[in-house]
């Protein structure tokens, strides 16, 4: 089971019930496009599709949250983001052009998901998510699995919300996981793979052991080159 209590978790073998939204944070960029079908609403909003839709193009393009949590977004002047998820925002804007344009569809994507996996893991790093969501085996997966020592029981899990940062030990081989809070990650979440406590004993006991060899080899030389002489 997850070592933290998850109260009445929702037990589906196939489908989380749980998904976690993220709500938006000072420092977060959001890309924010509209698009028309009207081709002066179109040119007004220069809607014209780029060649590659690359991370870098999206922060270039991108609406930085401010201390205050507000974006400038110059079609429908400041606007109060903080605490708001992407829907939710993107439902503010259609709103509020809703009243000066006609046929008007507006996408809102956040730019800078990104998730560190630590520890026991292949490839230990921040990894920039180019998708919507990501799952916590996904984010495993994208650090090349676990280590041969590496505990998948006892997985921590830092995360950053609006109250603070909160720790949180997930067991990647329960069969309940799927309907844990923790199954889908959120932007800036950090993954701490666990060495198990045989690894710990070698590399604690090991070092000393190969020392003790070691001077035991150096007396017998020395034992060795008396004789001799």
């Amino acid at each position: 089971m997850l070592i933290q209590d998850q109260g009445s978790a929702v037990t589906n073998n196939f489908e989380n019930k749980k998904k976690t939204i993220y709500q938006i944070q000072t420092g977060d960029h959001l890309y924010i496009k509209v698009y028309s079908l009207d081709p002066k609403t179109s040119k007004f909003f220069q809607t014209d599709m780029p060649t590659l839709m690359n991370p870098t193009y999206l922060y270039l393009n991108s609406y930085l949250v401010d201390e205050e949590g507000y974006i400038d977004f110059s079609f429908v002047d400041r606007m109060f983001v903080k605490g708001m998820n992407v829907d939710e925002i993107k439902r503010k804007i259609q709103t509020a052009l809703n009243e000066y344009f006609k046929e008007t569809t507006v996408v809102v994507k956040l730019v800078d998901f990104q998730i560190s996996v630590l520890g026991e893991v292949n490839s230990p790093g921040n990894y920039t998510i180019n998708k919507e969501q990501v799952n916590i085996l996904q984010a495993v997966a994208l650090a090349g699995g676990i280590k041969e020592f590496g505990n998948l029981k006892k997985v921590t899990l830092i995360r950053q919300n609006l109250k603070g940062s909160e720790t949180i030990y997930v067991n990647l081989g329960d069969k309940n996981l799927l309907a844990s809070d923790y199954y889908y990650l959120m932007p800036n979440d950090i993954l701490y793979v666990e060495p198990m406590k045989g690894k710990t004993y070698l590399v604690t006991k090991l070092p000393y052991t190969a020392i003790l060899s070691l001077a035991s080899f150096g007396i017998s030389l020395a034992v060795l080159f008396k004789l001799i002489e």
